[in-house]
This record gives structure tokens, C-alpha cells and sequence, in this order.
């Protein structure tokens, strides 16, 4: 969290020129600035307060609307293929993408972002379908409990429970752990806390753009605040809502903090040079590099949260590189 009686250094108001070092298409989304809702967090309208769970209830209602206005079918399109699987609770959807066979032991469990509030239902249920797709194998994805009803460590919990649930069926040299932004804080957590429990590893760990330190301390929450087109605001108001009053240090809610030398899979870390989330991403890198942790970084120019919405090269460059680092762990654990 912030700290007033730091040293401050002042930088005069600028403007700051589209770089042309990126795509035409990349160079597109920049030139129209901050997206708007329901990309944009937070929403344009001031965010409700901590205790106010029927204001926030509202306005998570109101950007799942606009999510799901926005996508439209899109969020439907190959929902026939996903199964529903109850875990007591919260649903796993499970999704098998065109071309994997039955005997194909490969397993993606995904664990979808949202700032901890949102993301969850249909929405989880379409990104479960894409990820499939992404990834080339078995998804499972963790449709959590989240606030302003279930706070922490509700969400971790459940995904431990799907994690146990899924070392039921595969070994876990068969799985990878993957999320984004929230979903990577959780999916870090995740491996954290099953580790502890004394549960074995998956195979590998991927980590797009993850918060990893819910002090926000790191350089660019604030250097790359107004840059990042999708993240426009602190993104405290979400974090102590999902905290519920722990410690913002704690390694299952900030994993930059935990013990990585008592075990970690190798990690593939992505984020780009405008996302606000950049300094979480690095600092996770080099302390899984600390720790004598196989892991890479990779940081796409200009990119913001989100890459670049999907709508220029660049995105599937970042889609490639996820692909390449599945497939090559996956390959190394069917070796061993």
C-alpha cells in the first residue's frame, strides 16, 4: 500500500507519443486510448466501499452485463463441449478441444482473472473453451467463489479443491497451472499452498501478467498508471475486498513473498512494458530465478494489460509463446 512519507520524484505533465515499434494494429489500439467499460477497471463510476456488499454486488452485475453484451455469442460458441463437473459449491468446467483424443492425459487447470470479483459463470464457461483452444489439451477451470460473498482465502480454497480433485484422475507431471492477472495471483497461490499441504507439483506453471504483491509496492503501479489502457486505477479497493483484513504480505495472498526454494515448477511469465502489472511480473521472475527456479520472462513493447485486446500481432505472438512452453513441459514430463 502507499506510503505518503516516501520520496516522491516529480515528472512534469507530457504527452506520450504512440511508439512505432509496434504493429499498425497495436499502434491502432493505443491511438484510442483508454478502452472503456467492460475492459476498463475500475468502471468509470467511483468504486463502492468496503462494506457497501450490495454496491458492489451491483456493479460486478453490471460489468458481467456488459461483458457478456459485448461478446455475445461469442461466449456461447463451443459450449456443447464443456462439462460441468460440481465440487461442493463452485463448479470445474471441463473442456476437450477438437483433435485431442481420450487417451490424451494433457491437463490445463485454469484459473480465470477478474481483479477476484469478476469473470466467474458464463464467462468463466467461454474463457475455458478459449484457453482449450490456446493450449491444445484438457482444460479444467475453476469457477471460485469471489466477493463480496466469499473473501479469503474462499477462492484459494477452491481451487485447492479442484487441484485435489484433478490428482485424482492425473498424475501431476500431466498437469499445468495457468491464470491471468488475478487468476495468476491465484494460480502462484495455488501451487504455494498445495506444496505446503504437501501435495505434488504440476509439471509447470504459467503466469500472464500476474499480481503478485498486493502491497502494490512495486515501480509500475505507479509509473505505468495512465498508460495502461485497461487497468486505469489502483486496483485497493478490489484487493481489500478480497483480503477481508489479512495481511496484504501473507505469501497465499502476495506469493512474491513466499519461500520459493522449498519448491516451485518451472513458470513461463509474460506482461508487457505498459502494464500495470509489469513489476509484479518481473519481481515474481526473479525471485522464482532466485530461488534456482527454471523461469521465463517475456515482456511485449507497448503491450498493456491484456496485450493488445487480441486485435494485433502481437497477441499472437503471446499466444505462441504459451503454446511453445506447454507443449515443451508437457513433452518433458511424458520423457521422465
Amino acid at each position: 500500500m502507499a506510503d505518503d512519507a516516501r520520496p516522491t520524484f516529480h515528472l512534469p505533465a507530457r504527452d506520450i507519443a504512440v511508439p512505432t515499434s509496434v504493429s499498425p494494429e497495436a499502434q491502432a489500439v493505443l491511438a484510442r486510448g483508454i478502452v472503456g467499460p467492460p475492459y476498463q477497471w475500475p468502471p468509470a463510476a467511483p468504486l463502492p466501499a468496503i462494506d457497501d456488499v450490495d454496491g458492489w454486488r451491483e456493479m460486478i452485475a453490471a460489468q458481467q452485463k456488459a461483458m457478456l453484451e459485448l461478446f455475445g455469442a461469442a461466449l456461447t460458441s463451443g459450449g456443447d463441449g464443456v462439462e460441468e463437473i460440481d465440487l461442493g459449491g463452485f463448479p470445474v468446467y471441463k473442456v476437450t478441444p477438437e483433435g485431442v483424443s481420450s487417451d490424451d492425459r494433457r491437463v490445463y487447470l485454469d484459473i480465470h482473472g477478474g481483479s477476484w470479483t469478476l469473470g466467474g459463470g458464463q464467462m468463466c464457461r467461454a474463457v475455458a473453451a478459449a484457453t482449450a483452444a490456446l493450449v491444445g489439451a484438457r482444460v479444467w477451470s475453476v469457477d471460485y467463489r469471489m466477493p463480496p460473498d466469499h473473501r479469503f482465502p474462499v477462492a484459494l480454497d477452491d481451487c485447492l479443491v479442484a487441484y485435489r480433485a484433478l490428482l485424482q484422475e492425473h498424475r501431476p507431471e500431466e498437469i499445468i497451472i495457468g491464470g491471468v492477472s488475478s487468476g495468476g495471483n491465484l494460480a502462484a497461490a495455488l501451487i504455494l499452498r498445495a506444496r505446503d499441504e504437501g501435495l505434488p507439483l504440476p509439471a509447470a506453471a504459467m503466469l500472464s501478467t500476474p499480481a503478485t504483491d498486493l502491497t502494490m509496492s512495486g515501480d509500475t503501479w505507479q509509473t505505468n498508471l495512465g498508460l495502461d489502457i485497461v487497468l486505469t486505477a489502483s486496483l485497493m479497493p478490489a484487493i481489500l475486498l478480497y483480503a477481508d483484513g489479512h495481511d496484504l504480505r501473507d505469501p497465499y495472498l502476495s506469493p512474491v513473498f513466499g519461500d520459493l526454494t522449498k519448491g516451485f515448477p518451472p513458470t513461463i511469465l509474460l506482461s508487457g512494458t505498459r502494464d500495470l502489472l509489469l513489476s509484479d511480473t518481473i519481481r515474481m521472475h526473479r525471485a522464482l530465478r532466485a530461488a534456482d527456479v527454471p523461469a521465463e520472462l517475456h515482456v511485449f513493447e507497448a503491450a498493456g494489460h491484456g496485450v493488445f485486446l487480441g486485435q494485433a500481432p502481437e497477441d499472437r505472438d503471446h499466444a505462441r509463446e504459451i503454446r511453445r512452453f506447454v507443449d515443451e513441459h508437457w513433452a518433458a514430463a511424458s520423457r521422465s
